[in-house]
């Protein structure tokens, strides 16, 4: 592989411009795209090369990161006109860090392996605050010798962990919101009982959080329910189409996720009350529309 002396990065939306600073903190020197000018303007005011294309930032960068919305936006990127797959060479590296299908991870793979490049899919979970504060959890799939290569420079913005082959990364991201998803609404719900039973959900949540059911959504996402406070944090339309990626998934394998189509069906309810850019702890306003109750203080 040539020598990693410049990174491009491609994406400066919600998470990807703070990941791209975060970079350019540690020294690093980048070449940066993104379709939005503003968004570029600002991460190229910060010290990154400005780059004209997909393309452009390929052939200018042994290591290009993308972070991008979803599937078929990384699928345009790296195969579309003036994408990177029309730069790629071999040793090239591309980490794909948006979060998407896994088929089409390995899809894009085997595209660019065809060319001689190598590719790592390493979604990413902590939301804008993580991604500003560069402790992300990054879930890392592709050949372990490849991560090896860039694992320095994913640490850089979080704590990346390699989890095994092409699209296992997009896997562990899959479960993480499965996870997520329900745990938050398991918050809510348990509030809920708390405030129709006339007990102050405050001190349950203080009561609780110590035992088994404590937990990082519960650390974070209570005090929000409590407060009205869901400013994201990270959105809802965009948990929405991480469980979509779920059920497509879990289609394909025969696979059966209940809870998943409760927490999605309560996530579509909230979008079409106009609720989509709020942080996913609004699941707390589905409780309240439900149970017409306040879980306000």
């Amino acid at each position: 592989m040539e020598k990693i002396d410049k990174i491009g990065f491609i994406g400066l939306g919600i998470m990807g411009k703070p990941m791209a600073k975060n970079l350019l903190k540690a020294g690093k020197s980048l070449v940066v795209f993104d379709v939005v000018d503003s968004a570029l303007s600002e991460v190229v005011a910060a010290g990154a090369e400005r780059g004209t294309s997909p393309a452009a930032v390929a052939a200018a960068a042994p290591l290009v990161l993308t972070m991008l919305p979803n599937s078929p936006h990384v699928r345009e990127v790296v195969c579309g006109k003036d994408g990177i797959l029309s730069s790629a060479r071999p040793g090239q590296i591309l980490v794909d860090m948006s979060s998407i299908a896994p088929l089409v991870s390995r899809e894009l793979c085997a595209l660019l392996e065809a060319k001689g490049a190598d590719m790592l899919d390493a979604p990413v979970s902590g939301g804008q605050e993580k991604a500003e504060n560069g402790t992300l959890a990054i879930m890392v799939g592709g050949k372990e010798e490849i991560y090896g290569k860039v694992k320095d420079v994913l640490d850089l913005m979080g704590k990346s962990n390699y989890v095994a082959g092409i699209g296992a990364g997009q896997i562990a991201k899959l479960v993480n919101q499965t996870l997520v998803g329900i745990n938050i609404a398991a918050v809510a719900e348990g509030m809920s009982l708390a405030r129709k039973a006339g007990v102050d959900p405050e001190k349950v949540f203080n009561a609780v959080r110590g035992g088994l059911a404590g937990s990082q959504c519960l650390e974070d996402k209570a005090p929000r329910m409590f407060e009205g406070r869901y400013n994201p944090g990270f959105r809802i339309n965009l948990h929405i189409k991480d469980l979509s990626n779920v059920q497509e998934t879990s289609r394909a394998l025969h696979l059966s996720m209940p809870l998943v189509a409760q927490v999605m069906e309560m996530m579509q309810n909230l979008a079409a009350d106009g609720h989509e850019t709020l942080d996913h702890g609004a699941l707390g306003l589905f409780y309240e529309k439900l149970n017409n109750i306040s879980l306000k203080k």
